[in-house]
């Protein structure tokens, strides 16, 4: 059975520049040509154009498009790996996002701080600028603190609340006779909260809408909507990876599975400037692509990823 480009991409609402596109890029395998030049698709490529916009909900763009190539070059581990990575970041994000809910518990007025997490379940244990014999551990809910106590309560580095200082997001007031900085309750309270909140993925700049909301209410409950939010897409993220695997099982399946096979080098048709790709920019809060081996580092030192949209 011969399909055109269009065929394929009706089914998806792509454009025909789109599966060229793919083609091109090794998500799909190579076309065979007419006499005339012209691409003629199978079912088998339906198939995989169909695989690939399962996996891309659940691994993200390039995520997807790594698991394939690795699938049409014969290396079905390598695409295996992949996946295993996916999982293991929602794994992660879970982690951290129960993370976040046990901080903002803790924040809550009248109740002590919960255990901090510990063991391989620990979501980003970050460095403590001092080594653990010289730690003072402070109070969880002090009148006032210093710089230097409230960086290692947090485990983070003075030069991080600088930052997040500058970013308006903690405003310690000056001691009158030293001009050291003096951390209030409300300001311990909102250094946990930026804290937990890098943690989850947020960027600087998305977490002062929600320390405004914080502020105004004086409390953490207009964060409640945003965690189940959070919660949801990470649901869906986790559904999306059954689907796609069951995608990817009946493809790896299919009688004529893809074999190793050399690079296609022809170039997609010229003037055709469409390339009609899919919006992938929504992974979970913060949830960065998963199809990234990292995270881009923040400018205050923490992991900085897509926040939430």
């Amino acid at each position: 059975m011969r399909l055109r480009p269009v065929d394929l991409a009706r089914e998806h609402g792509l454009s025909t520049q789109a599966v060229r596109n793919y083609e091109a890029e090794g998500i799909l395998p190579p076309a065979e040509r007419t006499e005339h030049g012209y691409r003629v698709y199978t079912p088998r490529h339906a198939m995989a154009l169909r695989v690939f916009t399962a996996l891309v909900p659940a691994h993200g763009h390039q995520g997807a498009a790594a698991i394939l190539r690795a699938v049409h070059r014969g290396a079905t581990e390598d695409a295996l790996a992949l996946i295993d990575d996916g999982h293991a970041q929602l794994r992660e994000d879970r982690r951290t996002l129960a993370s976040v809910e046990r901080a903002l518990r803790d924040l809550e007025p009248g109740r002590a701080p919960g255990p901090p997490a510990k063991g391989p379940s620990a979501p980003f244990s970050g460095r403590s600028p001092l080594p653990p014999a010289t730690r003072a551990p402070a109070p969880a809910r002090p009148e006032a603190m210093f710089v230097g106590d409230l960086a290692r309560l947090l485990e983070v580095r003075p030069a991080t609340l600088r930052t997040w200082e500058r970013a308006g997001l903690v405003g310690p007031r000056r001691d009158p006779r030293t001009g050291y900085r003096v951390y209030g309750p409300a300001d311990v309270r909102d250094a946990r909260l930026v804290r937990q909140l890098r943690r989850g993925g947020y960027l600087l700049e998305q977490i002062m809408p929600l320390l405004d909301q914080v502020r105004a209410a004086g409390g953490v409950g207009p964060l409640e909507a945003a965690l189940g939010d959070w919660r949801a897409r990470l649901t869906r993220r986790g559904l999306a990876m059954l689907a796609a695997a069951a995608e990817l099982n009946a493809y790896l399946a299919h009688p004529h599975a893809p074999e190793a096979h050399a690079s296609d080098t022809s170039a997609p048709d010229r003037g055709e400037t469409d390339m009609g790709e899919m919006d992938t920019s929504e992974t979970d809060m913060g949830e960065r692509d998963t199809g990234e081996p990292g995270r881009e580092p923040g400018t205050d030192g923490l992991p900085a990823r897509g926040g939430p949209r």
